[in-house]
C-alpha cells in the first residue's frame, strides 16, 4: 500500500484503533473475573457498538470512494485502503465474538442452568408451550413473502431480523426455486422463554420457532432450506439545511429516508445454504467481503435481552447505591448552598438527581425568573424536559435542543414539539453546528434583593438514566464569571451573537482549539524554563492532529503527559525522540468513561478544566462546545488528589498503548504495582468504605516519573490552599 511515511510515523490509523477498542470491550466479556451476565452483557455492547460503526463509518468510507476520494488519511492510507483493512478487521472481530459466545459464554450459562435450546432439545411440553406462544402471539404478526414476478423483493428495513427460505412448488418438483422472505417481529423479545423448574432458565430463539413453522405458512411449497439474515444499511444524514422548511421537519423527513439507504452489510448464519446467501448478496449488491457468518444468533447485540430476563443478581454486579447530596447546615436550599461555595459532582458515584432536583426547584422556585436549558440527549421520560415544560407555565424557559443527536432525533423531536406547545422557546441552535454543550442556567431574584445567575456545566448528558452507568462530572456554580460567560453562549446558540473572548470559557468553535493548544504550548515552555510541566487529559477520543502534534512538540521539551483515553487514540505514544514522555491509558470496566478533565500543572499552579468537547475535529471544528474551569478550592483538590489519580493507579481495567496502536493490560506491564481498580475504589469512597490514602502512589499527580523526567514535587494539600488564596 503507498502510504505517506511522514503521517504513518505520526498517526495511527483511526479505524484500526476503533476496533482495538471494541476488542477492549470484548475483552471484558472474555474476562472470567466479571460475573457471568455482565459478561453476556458486554458481548451485547460489542455487538451494537460494531452495528453503528459499520452504518455510520464503514458506510462513510464506502460513499467517500464513490464520491472518488483519493486523498490519504493523517495515517497515510486512502479511503480504499482503510475500506480494506477495516473490512478485515471487522471478520476477524465477528469470528471472536463467535468464539466467546460458543466457546465461553454458552457453555459457562448452561453451567447456571441458564440454556439456549435448539428445538430437538426441547421437551414435548416446551414445544407445546412454544407453538401455543407461536399461535397466539407470533403468527398474527408475520406477513410471509415469495419472491417471484408478481412479488418483487421486499424492502428489507435496517437491522430487520429476516428468515430466508429457499423453496420449490410441490406441484413442480423439477420446477424453478423460489426464495421467500419472513420479517421477524420487532415487538417480541429475540429470545422466548420456556417452562423450566425453578431456578432454571430455558430459552428458545425466536427465529428457530418461526423456522419450526414455516411449511405451514408456506402451503403448497417445499421448504429445502432457510437461514437467519440481517441487512445494515448506511445511515448517515444527509440534508440541504437551506432548501428545508424547517429543520425539526427535514429531520423528520431523514429519520423515514435512512431506511431507504443502500446496503453495507449482510450477516447471515454461518450454516446458511450457499444458494440463499448467492441470492442475498446479489440483491443487495454487496461483495463477497460484506457478507459476515455468525456461529450463533445473528444479531449478538440482542443477548442484552439475557441480562435483564434472568433474575439471578449472583451473575451480576453487586448493587451500588450513588452518594447523595447533602446541604450544609446554613443552607435551606441549593441556591444557599452556591453561594457559599460551588458543587462538584463525579456521577454515577454522586447521585445524578442532585442535578435534576437543582432543575426541578427552579421550575418551582417563585424566586427563580427564567430558565436556559441546551439538550443533546436525554431520557423518553425525562423530568428534567418536564420540569422546562412547568416553567413555561410562571416563567420565561429555553430550550436549545439538538435535533441531529444520532439515533436520538425521533425523542429529541417529540420533547421539542411538546415543549413548544407548553410555551417553552425552543431553538435548534447554530445552523450547521450540533450543540453539544451542556448547559442549564437560572436566573433567580434572591432573597437579599440581588438577581443572580445559578448553572449547571456538565461532561454528560441531561440524562437521568445512563447517567446510573456513565462516568461524568457536574459542576453547580453561582460564579460570577463563569455564569455571565454561560449566558453569552445562550445568545450565541439563540442568536448567533457572538462576542470575541469568552474566558474563562473555552467555546468551540470559537475559541476552543486555539485555547486548548495555548494551554499545551505553555506548558511545553514551562518545562523549557525548568519549572513543574504535566499534562492529565482525561477523554473519549483523541484524534486532532493539530493537538497531537502539539503534544508532540511538548513531550520532546520534557512536558510529562498522561492521557486517559476510552476509545479512539491515534496518537503514538513512547517513541524516542517524539513522544517518549507521553503515556496513554484506557479504561473499560462497569461504568462507561465519559468524563472530560484537563489537568495543566502550570509551572506548579495547576489549572483544572472539565467540559463536554474530546480533542477531535468535530469537537473543536463543527460543534457548539463548552470547556469551563474548576476555581472552587475543595473541586479542584478533588480532582487533584482523587479522581485523576485513581485512573492513573488503575492496574485491574487500564490497557496501556503501545506505539502502534494495540494495548496491553497494565497489569502485564506493571508487574510490581498494586492491584488497584478505580470504579471500585471510587464506589468503595462514595459508600464511605475507602479513604484517600488507599490509592497507590504510582496515581499522584504530585509523583515523580520515571528516572530522567524532572518535575516538582509539592504536597497534595497545596492545590486546595493555592486556589484558596486566589478566592
Amino acid at each position: 500500500m503507498a502510504r505517506s511515511t511522514q503521517k504513518q510515523n505520526l498517526f495511527n490509523g483511526r479505524d484500526f484503533s476503533w476496533m482495538q477498542f471494541n476488542r477492549r470491550v470484548l475483552e471484558e466479556a472474555e474476562d472470567g473475573q466479571n460475573p457471568l451476565l455482565e459478561r453476556v452483557k458486554f458481548l451485547a455492547i460489542t455487538g451494537s457498538n460494531l452495528d453503528e460503526y459499520v452504518e455510520i463509518r464503514q458506510a462513510g468510507l464506502m460513499q467517500r470512494i464513490e464520491d472518488g476520494y483519493r486523498e490519504p488519511g493523517y495515517d497515510g492510507l486512502r479511503p480504499d485502503e482503510s475500506l480494506d483493512g477495516l473490512t478485515a478487521e471487522i471478520h476477524e472481530f465477528v469470528a471472536a465474538q463467535y468464539r466467546c459466545w460458543n466457546e465461553h459464554l454458552l457453555p459457562e450459562l448452561r453451567k447456571e442452568h441458564i440454556r439456549l435450546l435448539a428445538w430437538k432439545e426441547l421437551s414435548d411440553e416446551a414445544r407445546a408451550f412454544a407453538q401455543g406462544y407461536f399461535q397466539r402471539e407470533v403468527d398474527p404478526l408475520l406477513t410471509p413473502i415469495s419472491i417471484d414476478p408478481a412479488h418483487p423483493f421486499p424492502r428489507v428495513l435496517n437491522k430487520a431480523l429476516c428468515l430466508a427460505i429457499l423453496l420449490r412448488a410441490k406441484r413442480r418438483s423439477s420446477g424453478p426455486q423460489v426464495l421467500g422472505v419472513v420479517t421477524v417481529p420487532r415487538a417480541l423479545p429475540r429470545f422466548v422463554r420456556l417452562p423450566a423448574a425453578d431456578g432454571h432458565f430455558d430459552y428458545l430463539l425466536l427465529q428457530d420457532l418461526i423456522a419450526q413453522n414455516l411449511t405451514g405458512m408456506y402451503r403448497g411449497y417445499e421448504v429445502l432450506a432457510h437461514a437467519a439474515f440481517r441487512v445494515t444499511r448506511n445511515s448517515n444524514l444527509y440534508f440541504e439545511e437551506e432548501e428545508a422548511r424547517s429543520l425539526l421537519e427535514t429531520i423528520r423527513v431523514e429519520l423515514h429516508n435512512r431506511r431507504k439507504g443502500d446496503a453495507v452489510r449482510l450477516e447471515i448464519e454461518a450454516r446458511a445454504n450457499p444458494e440463499i446467501v448467492e441470492r442475498l448478496r446479489v440483491n443487495f449488491e454487496l461483495e463477497e467481503n460484506q457478507v459476515l457468518r455468525g456461529d450463533g444468533p445473528v444479531n449478538l447485540s440482542r443477548v442484552m435481552f439475557l441480562y435483564g430476563d434472568v433474575k439471578r443478581p449472583d451473575l451480576k454486579f453487586s448493587s451500588f447505591a450513588p452518594k447523595p447530596l447533602h446541604l450544609s447546615r446554613k443552607a435551606a436550599n441549593i441556591f444557599d448552598e452556591l453561594r457559599m461555595h460551588d458543587v462538584l459532582l463525579h456521577h454515577p458515584y454522586d447521585s445524578y438527581d442532585s442535578v435534576v432536583d437543582f432543575i426541578g426547584q427552579g421550575a418551582k422556585d417563585e424566586r427563580v425568573l427564567s430558565m436556559k436549558q441546551t439538550l443533546y440527549r436525554t431520557s423518553q421520560d425525562s423530568p428534567i424536559c418536564e420540569a422546562l415544560i412547568e416553567a413555561a407555565v410562571t416563567k420565561e424557559a429555553t430550550l436549545v435542543v439538538e435535533l441531529m443527536a444520532r439515533f436520538d432525533e425521533a425523542s429529541n423531536i417529540r420533547w421539542a414539539r411538546s415543549m413548544e406547545d407548553a410555551g417553552v422557546q425552543v431553538f435548534h441552535g447554530v445552523v450547521g453546528l450540533k450543540t453539544h454543550c451542556k448547559l442549564a442556567m437560572l436566573v433567580r431574584h434572591d432573597e437579599d434583593g440581588v438577581t443572580r445567575r445559578y448553572c449547571h456545566l456538565g461532561t454528560g448528558n441531561y440524562n437521568p438514566g445512563t447517567a446510573r452507568f456513565y462516568t461524568d462530572l457536574s459542576l453547580l456554580t453561582c460564579d460570577p464569571q463563569i455564569t455571565e460567560r454561560v449566558h453569552m453562549v445562550f445568545n450565541y446558540l439563540t442568536a448567533h451573537a457572538e462576542i470575541d473572548d469568552y474566558r474563562p470559557l473555552l467555546v468551540a468553535p470559537l475559541t476552543m482549539a486555539e485555547s486548548f493548544l495555548g494551554l499545551i504550548r505553555r506548558e511545553q515552555e514551562h518545562a523549557q524554563a525548568g519549572r513543574a510541566a504535566h499534562i492529565v487529559a482525561k477523554m473519549n477520543a483523541l484524534l486532532e492532529p493539530s493537538v497531537i502534534e502539539a503534544l508532540y512538540a511538548a513531550s520532546k521539551a520534557g512536558v510529562q503527559i498522561d492521557l486517559i483515553i476510552r476509545g479512539l487514540s491515534i496518537l503514538r505514544p513512547g517513541v524516542q525522540g517524539l513522544s517518549e514522555n507521553i503515556r496513554v491509558r484506557s479504561i473499560v470496566g462497569r461504568f462507561l468513561e465519559h468524563s472530560r478533565i484537563f489537568h495543566f500543572d502550570n509551572g506548579g499552579e495547576p489549572e483544572i478544566y472539565l467540559g463536554s468537547a474530546d480533542w477531535m475535529p468535530r469537537n473543536l471544528f463543527e460543534r457548539c462546545e463548552v470547556v469551563f474551569p474548576v476555581r472552587d478550592a475543595a473541586a479542584r483538590a478533588r480532582i487533584h488528589d482523587e479522581i485523576l489519580p485513581a485512573y492513573l493507579a488503575d492496574t485491574v481495567k487500564a490497557r496501556l498503548q503501545q506505539a502502534d496502536g494495540t494495548y496491553v493490560r497494565a497489569s502485564k506491564v506493571l508487574k510490581d504495582a498494586p492491584v488497584f481498580g478505580s470504579q471500585d475504589f471510587l464506589m468503595q469512597l462514595a459508600e464511605g468504605k475507602a479513604e484517600l490514602d488507599a490509592i497507590p502512589k504510582a496515581g499522584s499527580l504530585d509523583a515523580k516519573p520515571e528516572a530522567g523526567h524532572k518535575t516538582a514535587k509539592r504536597p497534595a494539600k497545596a492545590v486546595a490552599e493555592k486556589a484558596n488564596a486566589a478566592d
